[in-house]
């Protein structure tokens, strides 16, 4: 894994001692933390003696009920290990109650490759990032494709129908639980996601939070997918919703401005594809189809459900939950994704049928 990690931020500090006397794989030589994500923190464990570790725990001032549950992020990796290599292996997991630093936490082994940010940060060429392109969605459908019911630990994870509408109704009540005095009026977003929920076109194992940064690459072939992190909000559920969510980051060149520098992924980059060819070739592979109406739905819900991500973590700054002020972006980026969810919906041809 590239080394992009920092010095650990004071308001992020744990006792290493402790951890260390917990873990039970000799002596930590040094902890540093990554950047990337802005959910549960995630942190570098350089041993003495070993392989390098990862460690993950929720971060301070969780708002959501229920978000940042190591516990089910560590065992749905653990399950899906056997029959999905590209999960990492993992290596210790503690409760709360019986946590040295007071929280949650689980460890992983750290893979070795690169994790393209922003911007790719190491050399590829178009040619190559098409060929990345082509493997994200191979990888996405491979997951999709994953038996749940034949695999102990995740067949319990499937509600049944109506992924769609528990999604829907889910995350508007994650809106108004994360409210601040800026929060916008979405309720005629809201409102026309609530009235055109298409069917589920199926229960599957979804990651609901696929994105090129939390990939690691084989640092010898850039096209390789070796590794897939961030299981926070992996369930069993429809795919198209996992589609539609991931395609709510994927900022391409023409974009407007404000969503060109919202942007965290390389998706800009020569030879990267845009949002319309992935639907099509997911739609190809998995055996799906939809007409772009029917798209509006998932393009739309993936916008919203940013937008309200983006505002759980607007109020922990807004509250002095954190002091990270990384996250003073967070609010002008929730208006600008109500803008952008109207754009979308006044595009819409009168008369389709979604």
């Amino acid at each position: 894994m590239n080394d992009e990690s920092r010095p650990v931020r004071a308001e992020d500090a744990f006792d290493v001692a402790a951890v260390e006397g917990w873990l039970g794989r000799g002596p930590i030589a040094e902890v540093r933390q990554f950047p990337g994500g802005a959910s549960n923190l995630t942190y570098l464990l350089r041993m003495a003696d070993g392989p390098d570790l990862i460690l993950r725990r929720p971060p301070v001032g969780t708002k959501a009920k229920g978000a940042h549950d190591m516990g089910r992020e560590y065992r749905i990796q653990d399950a899906l290990k056997p029959v999905f290599p590209q999960v990492p292996a993992m290596a210790a997991y503690c409760t709360a109650e019986d946590s040295p630093i007071g929280s949650e936490l689980y460890v992983m082994e750290r893979l070795d490759g690169l994790i393209p940010r922003r911007d790719f940060g190491f050399p590829i060429t178009p040619e190559q990032a098409s060929a990345l392109c082509d493997a994200a969605v191979d990888t996405l459908v491979a997951l999709h494709a994953i038996d749940v019911s034949a695999v102990p630990g995740l067949a319990a994870l499937n509600k049944g129908d109506g992924y769609v509408a528990r999604q829907v109704g889910g995350w508007i009540a994650r809106l108004d639980n994360a409210r601040t005095d800026d929060t916008g009026d979405w309720s005629d977003i809201t409102g026309w996601l609530d009235a055109h929920q298409p069917a589920d076109v199926g229960q599957r194992m979804i990651h609901n939070d696929y994105r090129f940064d939390n990939m690691v690459l084989d640092a010898e072939d850039p096209t390789r997918i070796i590794g897939l992190l961030d299981w926070e909000l992996a369930t069993v559920g429809d795919p198209l919703m996992d589609l539609g969510c991931t395609l709510a980051y994927w900022v391409q060149a023409d974009d407007d401005e404000f969503f060109l520098l919202f942007r965290r992924q390389p998706t800009t980059a020569p030879g990267m594809w845009t949002r319309q060819q992935v639907v099509e070739a997911y739609c190809a592979r998995s055996g799906l189809s939809l007409t772009p109406a029917q798209w509006t739905f998932y393009e739309v819900f993936g916008l919203f459900r940013l937008a309200v991500i983006a505002q759980q973590i607007w109020y922990r700054y807004f509250h002095g939950q954190t002091t990270n002020e990384a996250y003073a972006a967070f609010g002008p980026a929730v208006g600008h994704l109500e803008a952008r969810c109207r754009q979308v919906l006044a595009a819409l041809p009168a008369g389709e049928n979604v």
